[in-house]
């Protein structure tokens, strides 16, 4: 399917939608700790789906290995694989688009050392295997979501543990809400510089908890603002720890001209609306620091460069970064979504700067319902 979009500027208040991050984090915990949790302002995308979906699968009694159907989600994917383990010995894990493609090389390097089985074959990942307790190094600059799975599974294990960082951690805001969510549940973890200390045998606890308003989505929002529409953006904590809060900020720094430079190594998801925030003012925009877009649902720098210039604007790639050139407006056209809910995202908050009609092609309806 395809939608155009008539450019003209946007009037109205907006609560964006309850923050898929936190409400990953919630569902997971509540369902480690059986009967009992509630949980408040949950929207059931098809990523929350899969985690659902996995985690009843986990908890329940049977012979073999659990399959575990992730949808498209990365974060149900590398959240579950190690609670798999630590729950059922292992899993078969299953996804669709390019989920599966995407590396998990910081896990199966602790797998080999800790001697887990595990296999890669057309497009179905096999773990099996005991999770022990003891030291776990992990790099500190990959996703969070491999902390985050650890995190979750190491408080089940009958002996403490220890996640080591072996370098800086970024995406800091992604463990705070990890960490948030443990408490809220009952597990005791102690950070101390460079590592996570977890005691063994904990049991996480019932707890009624409700899901903030995504400032990753919230962006999108933030950029129609910069872009000159009148939008009144209602129900964000900005006291969340949300690291994609940030977006705020750096909006303030691309409403000024001249040259800005932005560090995308802890805020990734914030790209495709500073891009477009970047494309329509006035100086050079160099978004820094972004390898890891190449492997999200598309490579997203190759995406976002190529929607904004089919749109009319000037965006240089780099192998790790985007320069965006700003320009007075925009003119419209065509673009690929390439599949990916945040390009398509994009480029109907840029239309509202372009000249002519924005026409958003090979739009899935899947698509439009993991927003």
């Amino acid at each position: 399917m395809k939608l155009v979009i008539t450019p003209a500027p946007l009037r109205g208040s907006v609560t964006p939608p309850p923050s898929k991050s936190q409400a990953h984090r919630c569902l997971i915990a509540a369902a480690l700790a059986g009967p009992g949790s509630v949980i408040h302002n949950l929207a059931d995308s098809q990523d929350i789906q899969a985690t659902r979906r996995c985690m009843a699968e986990l908890k329940t009694e049977g012979i073999g290995l659990p399959r575990l159907d992730c949808g498209e989600s990365g974060s149900t994917l590398r959240f579950l694989l190690p609670i798999a383990l630590a729950l059922r010995g292992g899993g078969v894990f299953t996804g669709r688009g390019r989920l599966m493609e995407r590396p998990q090389k910081p896990y199966f390097d602790l797998f080999a050392e800790k001697g887990i089985r595990y296999g890669l074959e057309n497009g179905v990942l096999t773990v099996e295997g005991a999770l022990p307790p003891g030291r776990y190094c992990l790099p500190g600059n990959v996703s969070s979501q491999f902390v985050t799975g650890l995190l979750y599974a190491l408080p089940l294990l009958a002996g403490d543990s220890e996640l080591v960082l072996t370098t800086p951690l970024e995406s800091r805001g992604y463990v705070d809400m990890t960490l948030e969510a443990l408490g809220q549940f009952g597990i005791r973890v102690t950070e101390e510089t460079g590592r996570f200390l977890i005691p063994g045998g904990q049991q996480y606890q019932p707890c009624e908890v409700s899901v903030e308003a995504d400032w990753s989505q919230a962006a999108f929002w933030i950029a129609a603002q910069c872009l000159g529409s009148a939008v009144d953006i209602q129900g964000l904590d900005p006291r969340s720890t949300q690291g994609d809060r940030v977006a705020s900020s750096w909006a303030q720094a691309l409403s000024r001209p001249g040259d800005v430079e932005i560090d995308l190594s802890g805020c990734p998801d914030l790209a495709p609306p500073l891009a477009a925030m970047a494309a329509v003012r006035r100086g050079d925009t160099h978004l820094a620091n972004a390898a890891r877009l190449r492997i999200k649902e598309s490579d997203r720098l190759s995406a976002i460069a190529g929607t904004l210039n089919a749109l009319g604007g000037a965006v240089d790639e780099r192998p790790d970064s985007l320069v965006v050139h700003g320009g007075e407006s925009l003119a419209g056209g065509a673009v690929d979504c390439c599949n990916d809910h945040r390009i398509a995202m994009m480029a109907a908050v840029a239309a509202t700067r372009c000249q002519g009609p924005v026409t958003l092609l090979a739009l899935q309806f899947s698509l439009l319902r993991r927003w």
